[in-house]
């Protein structure tokens, strides 16, 4: 009797809690954002059968139901609180890597040969038509394997890199991979986030150079400026564990000169650096004031050069590096831009042409590059 009322109760228990949890989701109303993990949070989906024989429905329902739950941010915490006293190495697709590393989690099984033949069958009418240029980066799994937690697997980039050089040719592939590999020891990555640092992007522009053959800017690495030292990152958030914040540094040089930026055909600035977002958790809005759909930027150098660049959020560290050497340099984010991407290369190239250049990392290349 006494094991079947420890049973009773404890099943009350459990359904007192979810009815609790219920009970107050219902109250509380849906979260738009989490501020803590950087990003949209699932919406709850619309009903039909069609989504629902499909299974479609029930898949959304989940992520809806995860993202929203009341206390999902403390739930978190105490479960990676035990993760880390059970001495795992990977949590919520996060290694735990060397001397402080946090790095995301690429799976081989995640990316298939389709995938990569998808992709680079978009690529090629950019380089055909627009003679584009193509810069993939490795993500730091790929660069910082010392860091890696023993055995860990990963995605290797290298084939699919292998095959944008080929596709590219020499004069128009910027091999960043030998770059970053040369400087691995340096901190070309954040701690605590997927991005480069601006010290990963210099290099990066130095391999830019090299297969553009344009004069470098003479950039001074010995006196970037910090301009934040508690930068904690979208791996930081995915563990939502205390960790030793990162420092956001840049050049100096790159907010020299009158410059006019335009976000999205409406707000204009004469900065590509924007400091509100160094109170904020999405430190990284720093550069180039985080995605947006269609940036436009007026520099007063070189009078008779016009650069396209479609980009990901890498690019937003990189792109004032080049600013020297374009009078004019249009960029467009895929994931926001829901235009005729050839349309408006053609709206905005000048009659003496203009410069393409590709700039995604490896992974979101193979996940969002889509111009359809």
């Amino acid at each position: 009797m006494s094991n079947k009322n420890n049973a009773i109760f404890t099943i009350a228990v459990l359904a007192s809690v979810i009815l609790i949890f219920t009970v107050a989701d219902l109250f509380r109303g849906d979260r738009i954002f989490s501020e803590t993990e950087n990003r949209l949070l699932a919406q709850r989906p619309e009903f039909s059968a069609e989504e629902l024989l499909s299974g479609s429905y029930t898949s959304d329902y989940e992520k809806y139901v995860t993202d929203q739950f009341v206390g999902r941010d403390k739930w978190i915490y105490v479960k990676t609180k035990t993760d880390v006293l059970l001495q795992k190495k990977e949590i919520n697709g996060v290694y735990l890597g060397e001397d402080g590393y946090l790095i995301e989690q690429h799976l081989p099984q995640d990316y298939t040969d389709g995938q990569v033949d998808k992709r680079l069958a978009l690529l090629e009418p950019l380089i055909e038509e627009w003679d584009a240029a193509v810069m993939l980066v490795p993500t730091a799994d790929n660069i910082l394997t010392n860091k890696l937690p023993a055995n860990a697997p990963y995605y290797d980039e290298r084939e699919l890199l292998e095959r944008a050089a080929q596709l590219a040719g020499e004069d128009r592939y910027v091999d960043v991979y030998a770059a970053l590999r040369e400087h691995r020891g340096e901190e070309i990555y954040y701690r605590t986030d997927h991005h480069w640092t601006s010290l990963g992007a210099y290099y990066g522009y130095q391999a830019w150079l090299e297969t553009t053959g344009m004069r470098p800017y003479p950039y001074d690495v010995e006196n970037m400026r910090t301009v934040d030292r508690e930068f904690l990152g979208t791996l930081q958030s995915k563990i939502n564990l205390n960790w030793k914040p990162d420092s956001i540094r840049y050049f100096p040089e790159t907010a020299k000169g009158p410059i006019k930026v335009t976000y999205d055909l409406q707000r204009e600035t004469d900065t590509i650096y924007e400091e509100d977002y160094l109170n904020t958790k999405n430190k990284y809005g720093f550069f180039l004031d985080d995605n947006h759909a269609f940036v436009e930027i007026d520099t007063p150098y070189r009078l008779d050069k016009t650069l396209f660049v479609l980009k990901d959020s890498y690019a937003n560290s990189f792109i004032p590096l080049m600013m020297p050497h374009y009078q004019k340099i249009y960029v467009v984010d895929l994931r926001y831009y829901n235009g005729k991407l050839f349309d408006l290369m053609e709206q905005c190239e000048p009659e003496k042409g203009m410069d393409v250049l590709v700039l995604y990392n490896c992974i979101h290349f193979l996940e969002d590059f889509d111009y359809r």
